[in-house]
């Protein structure tokens, strides 16, 4: 890097690229422009620090670059938008190798594309250790945005993606066993790059408008139940979680990916919503996944609710109404407040939050 140089490297960093139809304007210039086609942006911003949420002996650069668009990424389409835009300022050591920058940058323009978008642009500056931090933008197309405030009594709790896999990876990681070893692949990969299902909603907000009956289509991003078995689907179903009706299926009252674990997460959406949400711990079982936690002495289930940055999304949905496909129906929306698995208060956290617990400048796992 020192013998680059900042404007070398940012020749570098975009030599080659294409930009995605919403970036009207990309690097080059004093700013990027980037379109607004209903007058309005969708625009979240996440950071990412050296050995606090990430770790270079744990994850490639690739891995990093993917995981920190798509945090970003999901936020968004959490909101009913597509990702349009990302910008992204970067900071690091002068001694940093480009082998470094050259796999963070391939693996954030992997996953802005498969986003739907593209780096508009961003600043790079040296830091004492990497610092990354996203802003991203997305598009409604005229629609109205999906907020953590619409939940209502009687709604379905529903959830599309994988649960627990990446705080199974981080406990792999962090309790020392060989990350060579292929009976841990699996979740260490979950750990190292989440896999956001975007399509399983903008799917679903695109037919919204189009009208089309999506009940037939298959599962978006070739999105699995993992973590809640079909089975489970059914027998939830059978308890009227699920109506029979054959409509075209509603978009989410209420929406969120999953970052700081399924509890914290849903705590949102009821506090935003002024309601309390019951899930079914039994919707929620994943015998992979409990394999994996026997072999480590852990608690699956604990990973399932409370670990965080698996980034699949969670909502609630109108009762009696059919869910899209890889939509998994774990729970219900009550009158009241707060969250409760099987009608219990959950001992402990619900999730992650920045500033509990160990100061975060000594904190010695990084999330």
């Amino acid at each position: 890097m020192r013998e680059l140089g900042e404007f070398a490297l940012i020749e570098r960093i975009n030599s080659g690229r294409v930009q995605a139809p919403g970036v009207l304007l990309g690097p080059g210039d004093d700013a990027a422009l980037v379109a607004a086609p209903d007058g309005r942006f969708v625009v979240t911003t996440d950071m990412l620090i050296q050995d606090r949420h990430f770790r270079l002996d744990w994850s490639d650069p690739r891995d990093i670059g993917r995981k920190a668009i798509a945090q970003n990424a999901a936020d968004v389409v959490a909101m009913g938008a597509v990702p349009t835009a990302f910008v992204v300022a970067f900071g690091c050591p002068a001694d940093t190798s480009l082998e470094l920058v050259d796999g963070l940058t391939d693996g954030m323009w992997a996953e802005a594309r498969r986003a739907g978008g593209s780096i508009a642009g961003g600043d790079v500056v040296r830091s004492p250790q990497l610092v990354i931090s996203v802003t991203a933008f997305g598009d409604l197309d005229g629609r109205a945005p999906i907020t953590r405030a619409g939940a209502r009594v009687g709604d379905t709790v529903a959830v599309v993606g994988r649960l627990g896999w990446s705080a199974a990876g981080l406990a792999v990681l962090t309790a020392g066993f060989d990350p060579a070893d292929e009976f841990f692949a699996e979740a260490l990969a979950a750990h190292r790059v989440p896999q956001p299902p975007y399509s399983a909603v903008l799917a679903v907000v695109a037919d919204s408008v189009a009208g089309v009956d999506n009940s037939g289509a298959s599962r978006a991003d070739g999105v699995e139940r993992v973590g809640v078995s079909d089975q489970n689907a059914t027998e939830c179903g059978s308890e009227g979680i699920i109506g029979s009706s054959t409509e075209v299926p509603a978009i989410p009252t209420a929406l969120t990916d999953i970052s700081d674990g399924l509890l914290a997460d849903l705590g949102h959406i009821a506090e935003a919503s002024g309601v309390a949400i019951d899930i079914q711990s039994m919707t929620l079982r994943d015998p992979a996944l409990a394999t994996i936690a026997r072999r480590l002495d852990a608690d699956a289930a604990q990973w399932i609710l409370t670990g965080g940055e698996d980034h699949a999304f969670v909502g609630t949905w109108p009762a009696h109404r059919d869910l899209p496909p890889g939509w998994v129906p774990i729970g219900r929306v009550l009158a009241g407040h707060g969250i409760t698995v099987d009608g219990m208060r959950h001992p402990g956290n619900g999730g992650w939050e920045s500033f509990s617990g160990v100061d975060s400048a000594s904190e010695p796992e990084p999330r």
